[in-house]
Parts: structure tokens; C-alpha cells; sequence
């Protein structure tokens, strides 16, 4: 099924083509024949246009029937097409506007394909008994995103999901979070589940107890709390105070090969050095990044009584390659890393003991994310790993999380490591693939020009995060911005 918004673009269309005029100066309503000077012939050829379009069949009956601009939204609506209550659509064309690894504006369109793309690409399975409660911290990108899907598609999750994003306004567009968010929820309707997204600050005191208070009184204890949240900073609940964190290494300085895409130009390498974070900045680094907020929901689950019987809570981490550890693991976040891990284990020996619930981070991967560009040195350790495992070795966000929710829910072993981590990264660190990526940073130019491919397809996915060059979007055509968030 298209999105509202999508629908009232291809009628919109299929409108103007039929009358000969542009898709904006078209009346909201109006008589087919009369208003709009649509005659019969016309009106076959509209209706033919939208069963193309949609891929739906149009009765004949039905056909005989339309009279009004009105007549075919109803119509749209009871092929499983509807526009919306409101028929008015207030178009844009936007184009990307693009600072280095970021672009600071998306597309509706194309951040709704992604997550339907996303969908399509998991498993359905008919989930039975009862459905598993989730909280899910961080739901709108990333891992968080597609752990969530994946819950929905193949384990008809119900709960809450929590995200921070931005509304769209009259100069600009949302972020590409909130219309993601907007297709996810319109996913897990359609797919029977109750699943309630909340647009808060997940490290403030004020969205805890909403989301506890809505947690309670609609779903009941919680089986599964996933936090998956990744942010610049964070304020202290109890002192007020701030704390930026920042990707530097810790020691010593760093300089390694990057990524750039020059405006207009093809992938090339070039240089980056970072000068040794400090030790504010280190703590202040774990501070946002490490495990102390996640200490905090769970903390805050069990003294409202909300920890179900076998409740299982994980965060997301990560290790990587020794290529990029100084940087990583060795760096200020691979200290907050190292405490979210840590925090784990005092989980398990404190709130979560004697037999009250797990937790476990879990090593993931390395994906294409919104966190992981802003990563110096990432890039292109990303696209020589995707050169060397080609489209058959690499594991998608989405089939990590599939893996995860089967090690979760016990059909497969949880796969823990020495340290008590669930690992999902084994096609990443396996010895013979870094090998492989090992050569290729010796001189990754020489890497990038005998194979541009990886370099290539990382640049395509990271436009891709923020609705940008999705194949079936139309970016020639105006588009609905002012996508509402999802209603509880």
C-alpha cells in the first residue's frame, strides 16, 4: 500500500495529466466533467493511469459512478489507497541540500520507501500466543529501527517506541527520523499491532514518567527493553548539567585515510587528524554514550513494578576492526562503549538479581547509519568492508535484527561471547574478510580506484538515510512535508 501522502501525489497526477494542467493549480474538488473538463474518454484514461500507478483493478461499476474529485478519493480509499480525512495537500519539490556527512533536509517519500523496503526485506511470520511488550528507546533510524520492524513483522510486538525528532515547519522538512517513524507506524497498524510512538527527550526525568505512565496504564509489564539511543549530548536529570561528547582518541593523536565526496566528484581519500580528547571530554563522552541513562530506565521500570516475568533488557554496541580502534575502541567512544557494557553486569548484579531479569549489550555489526558517518575513518573502512564482502557477505541492519529477536525469544542460543556480549558481528570480524580489508587500507586510493563499488554503494545508502536517491521515489514531483507524527 502507498502512503497517503504518495496517493494524493499519484491522483494529483493523474488529475493534471488528464485536464493538461499543472499538479498545483488544481481545485481541491470539484464536478469531473463540469469543473475540471474531464469527458469520458478522459475519465477511462485517468482511471487506467491510477490502476498502473497503484496496481489495483477499478470495476466497471465503479467507474460509472465517479463523478467528482471527491467520488475518486473514496474510491482510492476503498482500494486500500486512502488519501487522508483532509484531501489538501500542500506540495513542495525539494531538492537535497548537502554539508559534507550531513544533509540537513529529507524527503517524505523516500524515507517512507526506505522503511517499507526495510519491511519487505524481513520475514514474515504469523506470531502466536501472546504478544511480547517492548519499550524501544532510539526507534526512528538505525538499529533501533530495524529491531523494531523486524519485532513487528515477524513477532507482532506491542509497546512504546521513543524517539527525538524534528517537525516539519513552513521552511523546512521534518527529519528524516519523523517520517520514518510515520511509515513504521502506519506498518504496525496494518499489521494488527498496538504499538505507540512518542516524539521526548528519553534521557529527561519528565519523558521517563510518560512513557512509564503510558506503559502502565495501556500495556502492562514490560518483556523487552531495547536501548538503542545515540546523541550528541545529554543533561543530567539529577544535576542539570550538560554533557557534549565527542569522537576523539584518547592518548594520542589520530591521523588515518577518510572518505570524501567532493560536491560533484567521485569517492576519493583524504586525510583526517584528531588531536587526544581530554579527560573532561572523555568522561563527559561516556557521560552521553555510556550506560548510565540506560541504568536509569531500568531503574525506573522496576520501581514501578513494570519488569515482566523474564524481562530481558539489551543495548546496542559495537566493536569494529583494529583498523579503526584508535579511533573506536581506544577512543572516547569505546570508553563509553567499554561502560555501557560494564553496566550490563551491574544490571544483572543489582536491580535485574536473583532471577528479576537479563541484560546484555549487543556487539552489532557495522552498518550505514546516521551515528556511524559522523565517525572520521569509518567511511571508508565501511566501503572497503562492503568491497571486499560484496552484496552476498554483507548483513543488513535488518537481518541483524531478525538474528537478534531469534536469540531473544530462544529459538536460537543467545551466542555470548567471554564478556557476556550477544555477538552479531561475526561475518564482519571474521579473520579472512580482514584480511582482505587489511590489504586494502595499505593503500586505500589504489583500493578505491581498482574498486569503486563499495565506496559507491556507502554513498547511495548514506543519501538513502535521509530519503535522498531511493529507487520508485520521483523527486521531480512536489511532495507533502507536513506529515503529522502518529497519534497514540
Amino acid at each position: 500500500m502507498t502512503t497517503p501522502t504518495t496517493t494524493a501525489r499519484i491522483l494529483r497526477g493523474a488529475l493534471a495529466r488528464a485536464t493538461g494542467t499543472a499538479p498545483d493549480t488544481l481545485p481541491e474538488d470539484g464536478h469531473l466533467e463540469h469543473d475540471l473538463g474531464i469527458d469520458s474518454l478522459a475519465l477511462h484514461e485517468l482511471v487506467v493511469h491510477l490502476e498502473q500507478q497503484l496496481n489495483v483493478t477499478v470495476p466497471d461499476e465503479e467507474v460509472g459512478r465517479l463523478a467528482t474529485v471527491a467520488d475518486l478519493r473514496g474510491l482510492l480509499a476503498r482500494l486500500g489507497h486512502p488519501i487522508g480525512t483532509d484531501p489538501r495537500v500542500t506540495l513542495q519539490q525539494i531538492t537535497p541540500k548537502q554539508r559534507g556527512y550531513l544533509i540537513v533536509n529529507s524527503h517524505p517519500e523516500g524515507c517512507a520507501e526506505t522503511v517499507e523496503r526495510a519491511w519487505r526485506s524481513i520475514p514474515a511470520r504469523t506470531p502466536g500466543g501472546r504478544a511480547p511488550v517492548v519499550l524501544l528507546l532510539g526507534s526512528s533510524a538505525g538499529y533501533g529501527l530495524s529491531i523494531l520492524l523486524a519485532g513487528l513483522r515477524r513477532h507482532g510486538i506491542r509497546g512504546v517506541g521513543v524517539a527525538y525528532e524534528g517537525a516539519p515547519t513552513e521552511r523546512r522538512t521534518a527529519t528524516a527520523g519523523w517520517y520514518r517513524t510515520a511509515a513504521t507506524a502506519r506498518l504496525a497498524a496494518e499489521n494488527g499491532s498496538d504499538f505507540v510512538f512518542l516524539n521526548a527527550d528519553a534521557f529527561s526525568g519528565e519523558a521517563k514518567k510518560k512513557v512509564l505512565d503510558l506503559v502502565a496504564e495501556r500495556f502492562g509489564p514490560v518483556d523487552h527493553l531495547v536501548y538503542s539511543l545515540a546523541a550528541p549530548r545529554r543533561t543530567d536529570p539529577a544535576t542539570g548539567e550538560v554533557h557534549h561528547s565527542v569522537i576523539k582518541p584518547i592518548g594520542e593523536a589520530y591521523e588515518a585515510a577518510s572518505l570524501v565526496f567532493p560536491d560533484g566528484g567521485a569517492a576519493a581519500v583524504g586525510t583526517v587528524r584528531l588531536d587526544p580528547a581530554s579527560e573532561e571530554e572523555r568522561r563527559a563522552t561516556v557521560e552521553v554514550m555510556g550506560g548510565g541513562d540506560w541504568r536509569l530506565w531500568v531503574e525506573a521500570l522496576a520501581g514501578r513494578g513494570l519488569l515482566g516475568d523474564g524481562f530481558t533488557t539489551v543495548a546496542l554496541s559495537y566493536v569494529g576492526s583494529d583498523i579503526t580502534a584508535p579511533v573506536y575502541r581506544r577512543g572516547t567512544i569505546g570508553a563509553a562503549k567499554e561502560h555501557l557494557e560494564a553496566t550490563a553486569r551491574t544490571l544483572a548484579d543489582g536491580v535485574l538479581a536473583d532471577g528479576a531479569g537479563r541484560a546484555f549489550t549487543v556487539v552489532a555489526g557495522a552498518a550505514v547509519t546516521q551515528a556511524s558517518t559522523a565517525i572520521p575513518s569509518i567511511a571508508l573502512y565501511t566501503s572497503l568492508l562492503r568491497g571486499v564482502l560484496g552484496a552476498d557477505g554483507w548483513r543488513t541492519t535488518d537481518d541483524q535484527a531478525v538474528e537478534l529477536w531469534a536469540r531473544l525469544t530462544g529459538e536460537r542460543p543467545l551466542g555470548l561471547d567471554a564478556q557476556g556480549r550477544i555477538r552479531l558481528d561475526g561475518w564482519e570480524l571474521d579473520e579472512k574478510v580482514q584480511e582482505q580489508v587489511r590489504a586494502r587500507w595499505a593503500d586505500p586510493a589504489v583500493a578505491l580506484a581498482a574498486d569503486p563499488t563499495g565506496a559507491a554503494w556507502f554513498h547511495r545508502r548514506f543519501r538513502e538515510l535521509y530519503g535522498w536517491d531511493v529507487p520508485g521515489v520521483d523527486y521531480a514531483v512536489g511532495v507533502e512535508t507536513a506529515v503529522a507524527w502518529p497519534a497514540p
